[in-house]
């Protein structure tokens, strides 16, 4: 990381917009969100930037010590501080579009989707019959990408009576929750998430070594009429972050 470039966008901000080690960290994070700095790249010394910025050592030591804290850095004792491999959040409470989380950060959305079809759920898949899809099926397997990079694969299966034009969108330009979240409102909805190592097929299609731990969201959402969907969301976990809250602030 360049401490000019750092400076600059440091300065930019002007003093009103908070505390200085607050906005040490919106110069750092904001360049981490654009690309401008990428994970393992070394940030400045707290001595350069007490030099640069011509603030205390306390404040730097601040911004660094918060910003380690929420996964931005990572300090390697006796070599230095590192950009760390950043995490992109995701809603556990609610049940959002992945594609308007990643607009929202300022990144491009798209998606690959390697089929939608009708199939029929057999006796190999007493999981689907469990919860109330029998019979015929709609089931689709997509990819979402964040800036190129895959970030997640959704591989869900949906009651042909609570949506029947499913198979009929293009999921390139839609995705299937925004499409559900139309036609079937959501009244109800049900998370289960664990820590699993992806299929070879599921660590190949997010571009990720078999080592690499991931999170799964098994999830349920219902409309006033009934199931509508059943989802098996897969995202690396050196990308990807659940995140949510509840009560009143």
């Amino acid at each position: 990381m360049d401490t000019q470039e750092l400076t600059r966008s440091y300065l930019a901000q002007g003093t009103h917009s908070g505390p200085a080690y607050r906005r040490i960290m919106e110069a750092i994070v904001t360049g981490v969100e654009a690309g401008t700095w990428s994970a393992g790249e070394q940030v400045p010394s707290e001595n350069e930037l007490v030099e640069a910025l011509d603030l205390s050592r306390m404040t730097i030591n601040r911004a660094y010590r918060e910003l380690t804290t929420e996964g931005v850095l990572k300090r390697v004792r006796g070599v230095g501080t590192f950009i760390a491999d950043f995490k992109m959040p995701s809603s556990l409470v609610e049940i959002r579009n992945i594609a308007d989380e990643i607009h929202e950060r300022g990144h491009s959305h798209r998606t690959d989707v390697l089929f939608a079809r009708e199939e029929t759920v057999e006796e190999d898949a007493p999981w689907l019959s469990a919860e109330g899809i029998t019979g015929t099926v709609f089931h689709s397997l997509v990819v979402h990408y964040d800036n190129d990079a895959p970030l997640q694969i959704e591989d869900r299966f949906v009651a042909p009576s609570e949506a029947p034009d499913y198979l009929d969108q293009d999921f390139t330009t839609t995705t299937p929750n925004d499409y559900l979240t139309r036609v079937a409102p959501l009244v109800r909805g049900k998370h289960i998430v664990e820590a699993v190592l992806g299929t070879n097929e599921e660590c190949r299609l997010l571009e990720i070594d078999a080592s690499e731990p991931c999170l799964l969201v098994r999830r349920r959402t219902w409309s006033k009429d009934g199931l509508v969907s059943l989802a098996r969301l897969v995202q690396p976990g050196s990308r990807g972050r659940l995140e949510g809250g509840f009560g009143q602030s």
